[in-house]
Protein backbone atom coordinates (compact mmCIF):
# COMPACT_ATOMS: atom_id res chain seq x y z
CA UNK A 1 0.00 0.00 0.00
CA UNK A 2 1.39 3.31 -0.72
CA UNK A 3 0.27 6.56 0.51
CA UNK A 4 1.54 9.65 -1.19
CA UNK A 5 0.12 12.67 -2.31
CA UNK A 6 -1.43 12.48 -6.39
CA UNK A 7 0.57 14.38 -8.70
CA UNK A 8 -2.12 17.36 -8.69
CA UNK A 9 -1.98 17.59 -4.90
CA UNK A 10 1.81 17.92 -4.93
CA UNK A 11 1.62 20.38 -7.71
CA UNK A 12 -0.75 22.62 -5.09
CA UNK A 13 1.63 21.84 -2.23
CA UNK A 14 4.55 23.18 -4.83
CA UNK A 15 2.36 26.07 -5.50
CA UNK A 16 1.90 27.59 -2.20
CA UNK A 17 5.32 26.75 -0.90
CA UNK A 18 6.32 28.86 -4.13
CA UNK A 19 4.22 31.91 -3.39
CA UNK A 20 4.75 31.66 0.43
CA UNK A 21 8.87 31.52 0.01
CA UNK A 22 8.44 34.45 -2.39
CA UNK A 23 6.01 36.68 -0.50
CA UNK A 24 5.80 35.57 2.82
CA UNK A 25 7.82 36.64 5.80
CA UNK A 26 7.59 35.07 9.18
CA UNK A 27 8.91 37.87 10.70
CA UNK A 28 5.65 39.63 10.26
CA UNK A 29 3.23 38.40 12.74
CA UNK A 30 0.43 40.81 11.69
CA UNK A 31 -2.09 39.19 8.98
CA UNK A 32 -1.05 40.34 5.69
CA UNK A 33 -4.19 40.78 3.34
CA UNK A 34 -2.70 41.74 0.62
CA UNK A 35 -0.66 38.22 0.64
CA UNK A 36 -3.79 36.26 1.50
CA UNK A 37 -5.67 37.81 -1.43
CA UNK A 38 -2.82 36.93 -3.53
CA UNK A 39 -3.49 33.43 -2.02
CA UNK A 40 -7.03 33.17 -3.05
CA UNK A 41 -7.07 34.71 -6.25
CA UNK A 42 -3.80 33.02 -7.37
CA UNK A 43 -4.34 29.73 -5.74
CA UNK A 44 -8.02 29.53 -4.77
CA UNK A 45 -6.77 28.46 -1.07
CA UNK A 46 -10.36 28.82 0.69
CA UNK A 47 -12.33 27.66 -2.20
CA UNK A 48 -10.33 24.53 -2.51
CA UNK A 49 -12.85 22.16 -0.03
CA UNK A 50 -16.08 24.02 -0.98
CA UNK A 51 -18.19 22.57 -3.45
CA UNK A 52 -18.87 23.93 -6.75
CA UNK A 53 -22.61 25.10 -6.79
CA UNK A 54 -21.07 27.69 -3.87
CA UNK A 55 -18.15 29.04 -6.48
CA UNK A 56 -15.97 26.72 -4.70
CA UNK A 57 -13.35 24.92 -6.52
CA UNK A 58 -14.69 21.60 -5.74
CA UNK A 59 -12.10 19.67 -4.62
CA UNK A 60 -12.55 18.28 -1.31
CA UNK A 61 -11.17 19.02 2.12
CA UNK A 62 -7.99 16.94 2.03
CA UNK A 63 -6.31 19.48 -0.94
CA UNK A 64 -7.30 22.34 1.64
CA UNK A 65 -5.53 20.78 4.46
CA UNK A 66 -2.45 19.71 2.29
CA UNK A 67 -2.28 23.55 1.14
CA UNK A 68 -2.48 24.33 5.68
CA UNK A 69 0.41 22.51 5.84
CA UNK A 70 2.75 24.37 3.81
CA UNK A 71 1.56 27.25 5.55
CA UNK A 72 2.94 26.07 8.77
CA UNK A 73 5.81 25.32 6.95
CA UNK A 74 5.90 29.15 6.37
CA UNK A 75 4.87 30.26 9.88
CA UNK A 76 3.18 33.15 8.13
CA UNK A 77 -0.04 34.77 9.86
CA UNK A 78 -3.04 33.32 7.89
CA UNK A 79 -6.88 32.70 8.16
CA UNK A 80 -7.03 29.56 6.15
CA UNK A 81 -7.61 27.13 9.11
CA UNK A 82 -10.35 29.44 10.24
CA UNK A 83 -11.86 29.93 6.94
CA UNK A 84 -11.79 26.20 6.53
CA UNK A 85 -13.39 25.37 10.14
CA UNK A 86 -16.12 27.75 9.42
CA UNK A 87 -16.58 26.65 5.69
CA UNK A 88 -17.03 23.15 7.01
CA UNK A 89 -18.90 24.03 9.96
CA UNK A 90 -21.75 26.25 7.71
CA UNK A 91 -21.31 22.22 5.62
CA UNK A 92 -22.07 20.52 8.56
CA UNK A 93 -25.05 22.45 10.37
CA UNK A 94 -26.34 25.41 8.55
CA UNK A 95 -29.55 25.10 6.31
CA UNK A 96 -29.45 25.94 2.63
CA UNK A 97 -30.59 29.46 2.48
CA UNK A 98 -27.00 30.20 4.76
CA UNK A 99 -24.94 27.70 2.85
CA UNK A 100 -25.74 29.56 -0.56
CA UNK A 101 -25.19 33.31 0.91
CA UNK A 102 -22.11 32.43 3.48
CA UNK A 103 -20.20 29.42 0.98
CA UNK A 104 -19.28 31.65 -2.05
CA UNK A 105 -18.12 34.99 0.63
CA UNK A 106 -15.97 32.16 2.00
CA UNK A 107 -14.78 30.78 -1.16
CA UNK A 108 -13.93 34.39 -2.47
CA UNK A 109 -11.71 35.27 0.51
CA UNK A 110 -13.39 36.85 3.17
CA UNK A 111 -12.46 35.50 6.81
CA UNK A 112 -14.67 33.11 8.57
CA UNK A 113 -14.97 33.03 12.19
CA UNK A 114 -16.28 29.67 14.27
CA UNK A 115 -17.31 31.00 17.85
CA UNK A 116 -17.58 27.38 20.29
CA UNK A 117 -18.44 28.51 23.56
CA UNK A 118 -16.37 31.04 26.26
CA UNK A 119 -12.95 30.35 24.46
CA UNK A 120 -10.97 32.57 22.59
CA UNK A 121 -12.05 32.67 18.80
CA UNK A 122 -9.61 32.54 16.22
CA UNK A 123 -9.44 35.01 13.89
CA UNK A 124 -12.18 36.77 15.27
CA UNK A 125 -10.75 40.36 15.10
CA UNK A 126 -10.31 39.70 11.08
CA UNK A 127 -13.69 37.57 10.29
CA UNK A 128 -16.18 39.43 7.95
CA UNK A 129 -18.54 36.06 8.41
CA UNK A 130 -18.77 34.22 12.21
CA UNK A 131 -21.19 31.62 13.03
CA UNK A 132 -21.60 30.37 16.79
CA UNK A 133 -22.58 27.23 17.83
CA UNK A 134 -25.06 27.89 20.77
CA UNK A 135 -25.78 26.34 24.74
CA UNK A 136 -29.52 25.81 23.02
CA UNK A 137 -28.28 23.55 20.03
CA UNK A 138 -28.49 26.52 17.55
CA UNK A 139 -26.45 27.65 14.81
CA UNK A 140 -26.38 31.03 14.61
CA UNK A 141 -24.72 34.08 11.70
CA UNK A 142 -23.67 37.17 14.54
CA UNK A 143 -23.27 40.11 12.94
CA UNK A 144 -22.32 43.60 14.37
CA UNK A 145 -20.83 42.13 17.80
CA UNK A 146 -17.82 43.50 19.68
CA UNK A 147 -14.86 42.15 19.08
CA UNK A 148 -11.19 42.40 20.91
CA UNK A 149 -8.18 41.39 19.94
CA UNK A 150 -6.53 38.54 22.66
CA UNK A 151 -2.61 39.16 22.87
CA UNK A 152 -0.96 35.41 22.74
CA UNK A 153 2.76 33.96 23.31
CA UNK A 154 2.49 33.53 19.23
CA UNK A 155 1.20 36.36 17.42
CA UNK A 156 1.08 35.15 14.27
CA UNK A 157 -1.89 32.87 15.48
CA UNK A 158 -4.22 35.33 16.06
CA UNK A 159 -7.09 35.29 18.89
CA UNK A 160 -10.10 37.60 19.82
CA UNK A 161 -13.06 37.60 22.41
CA UNK A 162 -16.90 37.99 20.26
CA UNK A 163 -19.19 39.49 22.41
CA UNK A 164 -22.67 40.75 21.88
CA UNK A 165 -23.98 41.67 18.26
CA UNK A 166 -27.13 40.49 16.52
CA UNK A 167 -27.88 36.87 16.21
CA UNK A 168 -29.83 34.82 13.12
CA UNK A 169 -30.53 31.00 13.79
CA UNK A 170 -29.08 29.32 10.26
CA UNK A 171 -28.78 25.43 11.13
CA UNK A 172 -28.19 22.87 13.94
CA UNK A 173 -25.19 24.13 16.32
CA UNK A 174 -23.96 20.37 17.67
CA UNK A 175 -23.53 19.30 13.72
CA UNK A 176 -21.51 22.33 13.02
CA UNK A 177 -19.78 22.34 16.80
CA UNK A 178 -18.62 18.28 15.94
CA UNK A 179 -16.93 19.47 12.25
CA UNK A 180 -15.42 22.40 13.36
CA UNK A 181 -13.98 20.54 16.38
CA UNK A 182 -12.74 17.52 14.17
CA UNK A 183 -11.36 19.71 11.42
CA UNK A 184 -9.82 22.68 13.85
CA UNK A 185 -7.82 19.81 15.33
CA UNK A 186 -7.12 18.05 12.27
CA UNK A 187 -5.94 21.53 10.72
CA UNK A 188 -3.58 21.87 13.60
CA UNK A 189 -1.78 18.65 12.70
CA UNK A 190 -1.35 19.70 9.08
CA UNK A 191 0.20 22.88 10.31
CA UNK A 192 2.23 21.31 13.13
CA UNK A 193 3.31 19.03 10.08
CA UNK A 194 4.65 21.75 7.84
CA UNK A 195 6.37 23.26 11.12
CA UNK A 196 8.00 20.21 11.61
CA UNK A 197 9.82 19.82 8.32
CA UNK A 198 10.80 23.79 8.71
CA UNK A 199 12.08 23.11 11.96
CA UNK A 200 13.95 20.38 10.37
CA UNK A 201 15.05 21.92 7.36
CA UNK A 202 16.59 25.20 9.69
CA UNK A 203 18.39 22.77 11.54
CA UNK A 204 20.12 20.34 9.04
CA UNK A 205 20.89 23.83 7.03
CA UNK A 206 22.58 25.59 9.73
CA UNK A 207 24.49 22.95 10.89
CA UNK A 208 26.34 22.63 7.81
CA UNK A 209 27.65 26.22 7.86
CA UNK A 210 28.43 26.16 11.78
CA UNK A 211 32.13 25.27 12.02
CA UNK A 212 33.05 24.48 15.32
CA UNK A 213 36.62 22.81 16.20
CA UNK A 214 37.15 23.39 12.13
CA UNK A 215 34.60 21.02 11.20
CA UNK A 216 30.58 22.05 10.44
CA UNK A 217 29.19 20.44 13.04
CA UNK A 218 26.87 18.09 11.17
CA UNK A 219 29.63 15.80 10.90
CA UNK A 220 29.97 15.25 14.25
CA UNK A 221 28.05 11.89 15.25
CA UNK A 222 26.26 12.98 18.36
CA UNK A 223 24.48 16.17 16.01
CA UNK A 224 23.62 13.41 13.46
CA UNK A 225 22.28 11.16 15.87
CA UNK A 226 19.88 14.11 17.08
CA UNK A 227 18.71 15.15 13.59
CA UNK A 228 18.14 11.09 12.57
CA UNK A 229 15.43 11.60 15.54
CA UNK A 230 14.37 14.57 14.41
CA UNK A 231 13.88 13.45 11.21
CA UNK A 232 11.98 10.58 12.19
CA UNK A 233 9.36 12.96 14.08
CA UNK A 234 8.94 14.95 10.91
CA UNK A 235 8.03 12.11 9.20
CA UNK A 236 5.92 10.68 11.53
CA UNK A 237 4.04 13.77 11.99
CA UNK A 238 3.49 13.82 8.39
CA UNK A 239 1.98 10.44 8.34
CA UNK A 240 -0.37 10.82 11.44
CA UNK A 241 -1.49 14.02 9.59
CA UNK A 242 -2.17 12.76 6.21
CA UNK A 243 -4.10 9.75 7.68
CA UNK A 244 -6.33 12.62 9.99
CA UNK A 245 -6.74 14.64 7.23
CA UNK A 246 -7.66 11.95 4.47
CA UNK A 247 -10.23 9.92 6.98
CA UNK A 248 -11.69 14.18 8.08
CA UNK A 249 -11.85 14.86 4.45
CA UNK A 250 -13.97 12.08 3.25
CA UNK A 251 -15.98 11.20 6.51
CA UNK A 252 -14.48 7.80 7.51
CA UNK A 253 -15.61 6.25 10.35
CA UNK A 254 -12.36 6.45 11.92
CA UNK A 255 -11.93 10.05 11.42
CA UNK A 256 -12.56 11.06 14.89
CA UNK A 257 -10.01 8.25 16.58
CA UNK A 258 -7.13 9.60 13.63
CA UNK A 259 -7.86 13.20 14.44
CA UNK A 260 -7.06 12.70 18.59
CA UNK A 261 -4.20 10.43 17.78
CA UNK A 262 -2.54 12.84 14.82
CA UNK A 263 -3.35 16.33 17.17
CA UNK A 264 -2.20 14.50 20.00
CA UNK A 265 0.81 13.11 18.34
CA UNK A 266 2.23 16.20 16.04
CA UNK A 267 1.72 18.71 19.36
CA UNK A 268 4.16 16.70 21.21
CA UNK A 269 6.94 16.14 18.54
CA UNK A 270 6.55 19.48 17.22
CA UNK A 271 7.08 20.95 20.78
CA UNK A 272 10.00 18.30 20.92
CA UNK A 273 11.16 19.43 17.60
CA UNK A 274 11.32 22.91 18.35
CA UNK A 275 13.61 21.91 21.42
CA UNK A 276 15.76 20.61 19.35
CA UNK A 277 15.92 23.01 16.97
CA UNK A 278 16.34 25.83 19.35
CA UNK A 279 19.44 23.39 21.74
CA UNK A 280 21.42 22.94 18.40
CA UNK A 281 21.33 26.36 16.63
CA UNK A 282 23.43 27.23 20.38
CA UNK A 283 23.37 31.07 21.44
CA UNK A 284 22.03 32.22 18.25
CA UNK A 285 18.69 30.40 18.46
CA UNK A 286 17.61 32.88 21.72
CA UNK A 287 18.18 35.72 19.41
CA UNK A 288 15.53 37.73 17.93
CA UNK A 289 17.16 37.98 14.51
CA UNK A 290 16.73 34.53 13.86
CA UNK A 291 13.47 32.41 13.45
CA UNK A 292 14.17 29.63 15.93
CA UNK A 293 12.01 31.90 18.28
CA UNK A 294 8.67 31.67 16.03
CA UNK A 295 9.24 27.94 15.98
CA UNK A 296 8.94 27.58 19.65
CA UNK A 297 6.05 29.82 19.99
CA UNK A 298 4.18 28.12 16.89
CA UNK A 299 5.14 24.84 18.25
CA UNK A 300 3.67 25.56 21.76
CA UNK A 301 0.44 27.58 20.64
CA UNK A 302 -0.47 24.68 18.10
CA UNK A 303 0.07 23.04 21.14
CA UNK A 304 -3.19 24.28 22.65
CA UNK A 305 -5.18 25.25 19.72
CA UNK A 306 -8.48 23.08 19.63
CA UNK A 307 -6.97 20.76 22.26
CA UNK A 308 -4.42 19.81 23.99
CA UNK A 309 -2.09 16.37 23.35
CA UNK A 310 -3.56 15.60 26.97
CA UNK A 311 -6.79 16.01 25.84
CA UNK A 312 -6.79 14.34 22.92
CA UNK A 313 -4.89 10.95 23.77
CA UNK A 314 -7.98 11.00 26.81
CA UNK A 315 -10.08 10.91 23.62
CA UNK A 316 -8.48 8.19 21.99
CA UNK A 317 -10.56 4.82 22.25
CA UNK A 318 -8.53 1.37 22.76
Amino acid sequence: MEFALTEEQEELASMVRSLLDKRGDARVTTYDEALWQTMCEQIGLPALGIPEEHDGAGFTLFEALVALEEVGRSIVPSPLLSSLVTSEALLAGADDDARARLLPRLAAGEVGAFVDGDAPVLDGDLATIVIAAADDDGLYEVEGAEVTWTPSMDQTIRLATVEGGTRTRIGDGPSARDRARLVGAAGCAALASGLAARALDMTVSYSKERVQFGRPIGSFQALKHRMADMLVLSEMCRSASWAASYAVATHADDAEQLTHVAKAYCADAVARLAAETVQLHGGIAITWEHDAHLVFKRAHALGQLFGSATEHRAAVTL
